[in-house]
């Protein structure tokens, strides 16, 4: 099973970083994220050149697509030609956006009245276009989920691996990265979060 970590030009490194990392600790069981670029380079917020591992076009073949955030994130959603190069389907595909990339879920006609999580700058852009905002730190229905806040893209990740490799992987995932000492409290809190959002936790 592939991963596509969508990543533009601006990306938050946290956003695109953490859920890649997250969801490479579970290669050994068949799942990996390739971090996928519209240009062969991209350029963070904070001026870290990353080289894409995956061309845009990876999107259509991918089991899963997580759309992730920048300072960017506006012109992208506003950028006709890049949209529609996110050919994806919810009904084939598990799709998730970090913050801003919840403006690319509207954009792509994604939401279809589904209430979002997103970060606070974002927030009123993404009710502009008429898209109930949650107080909350992420959200699923059906195969679209969202996230809100940097760190939230744990949870993000976490959604990933309970929906293609099952709660005990993504509980194994999050206790190895926890902070020590805090294991138990940090796997709790990031199950707890997704199964709140209605994924079943099996």
């Amino acid at each position: 099973m592939q991963v596509a970590v969508v990543t533009f030009d601006g990306f938050n490194e946290l956003d695109s970083f953490i859920a890649s990392a997250l969801i490479n600790r579970c290669r050994i069981d068949g799942l990996e994220a390739f971090i996928t670029t519209p240009t062969a380079v991209v350029t963070s917020m904070n001026g870290v050149e990353v080289t894409g591992q995956r061309p845009m076009e990876f999107v259509t073949e991918a089991d899963v697509v997580l759309i992730g955030s920048g300072v960017k994130a506006r012109e992208v959603a506003a950028d006709d030609e890049l949209i529609t190069k996110l050919q994806i389907d919810p009904s084939r595909q598990l799709i998730g956006a970090q913050c801003s990339g919840a403006l690319v879920l509207a954009s792509l006609g994604l939401l279809q009245g589904m209430p979002v999580c997103t970060d606070s700058k974002t927030r009123p852009f993404v009710e502009g276009r008429g898209i109930r905002v949650l107080d909350e730190p992420f959200h699923a229905e059906g195969n679209i989920a969202t996230a809100g806040g940097c760190l939230a893209s744990q949870y993000l990740a976490a959604w990933v691996i309970t929906r293609t490799l099952g709660k005990d992987a993504a509980q194994d995932v999050l206790d190895y990265v926890a902070p020590i000492g805090e294991n138990q409290e940090t796997v709790e809190r990031a199950m707890r979060a997704i199964h709140g959002a209605g994924v079943a936790l099996h």
